[in-house]
């Protein structure tokens, strides 16, 4: 049996700062219902449902309007919850990455790219995903049809893929600050060095810093890491919520969206920082 895991937090704060116009949660799932979605038997871990309706009320509270539906391990390579996601909230206002094996050819990623896919995704670390050895023939794909290529990956791994990553031909996105722990050496560790050299020779990331954080909220401890990763990458750093913060142990550990944003407000104070992160990077990475 996969471990259960708790949902999302009933009531979500309001963020002590106004997100500019078209402001974009870079990072969310969808899980269920799972009648009409069924859960892969290969996953590591079992959520409660996570609905549509959920979410909207959460980016309604949070000031955000534009999406992008990340295909959760829990799912595997059966992307049409995520897709049937986009054509719900909007396809002017979402986004998906899916994840595929190189048993998708260019014709199956392009009907996907149909109903709102433009990126992919490889998880090494919550399991169910695809191969890491498969991250170069996937990218000769992507780079085909302009996709990005999006990886989840524990910080050491970060360090061992370095020059793959560096030699790809479509565009990068380092997830969840590259697997980097605030209380496993932060912004010396090897991981974290890596991750910038990739920022600075043109990888995106993500600036979603909650899983880093051994401090917990306002996550102050992964403070200097956000800010060494935008000053490193200003132009190509965005930012998630990863609603419903799936995989976590305990309720006690689920962020408050609010306070998430908060934080993001801590780590980019000025107004053309907040403008770039949450909306114009965005908007060019996701073709918004």
């Amino acid at each position: 049996m996969t471990r259960p895991c708790p949902g999302p937090r009933a009531v979500t704060g309001k963020p002590g700062w106004t997100a500019p116009p078209n402001s974009t949660d870079c990072h969310m799932h969808i899980f269920g219902p799972y009648g009409r979605y069924p859960l892969s038997p290969g996953r590591g871990y079992t959520p409660p449902e996570a609905s549509i309706a959920m979410y909207q009320e959460m980016l309604s509270t949070i000031g955000l309007t534009r999406t992008v539906v990340v295909q959760p391990s829990i799912y595997g390579t059966d992307n049409d919850v995520s897709l049937d996601a986009v054509a719900a909230l909007g396809a002017d206002r979402a986004r998906a990455v899916v994840v595929v094996d190189d048993s998708f050819d260019l014709a199956a990623l392009r009907a996907m790219g149909a109903r709102g896919a433009c990126g992919v995704r490889f998880n090494a670390v919550s399991g169910n995903g695809t191969p890491l050895d498969q991250l170069e023939a996937l990218g000769e794909r992507l780079a085909t049809l302009g996709w990005h290529l999006q990886l989840y990956a524990h910080s050491a791994e970060m360090v061992a893929l370095e020059g793959v990553l560096a030699r790809l031909p479509c565009p990068v996105v380092i997830d969840h600050m590259g697997g980097v722990k605030a209380a496993e050496g932060g912004m010396a560790s090897p991981g974290f060095q890596a991750m910038i050299r990739l920022l600075e020779r043109g990888a995106w990331a993500k600036l979603c810093g909650y899983r880093s954080s051994a401090a917990g909220a306002p996550y102050a401890d992964v403070a200097g890491m956000a800010r060494a990763m935008i000053a490193a990458a200003p132009d190509r750093c965005v930012w998630g919520t990863d609603w419903p913060h799936p995989s976590l142990l305990s309720p006690e550990e689920v962020p408050d969206d609010g306070v998430l944003l908060d934080a993001l407000g801590v780590w980019a104070p000025r107004d053309d920082q907040r403008q770039a992160i949450l909306v114009d990077n965005p908007a060019r990475l996701y073709g918004f």
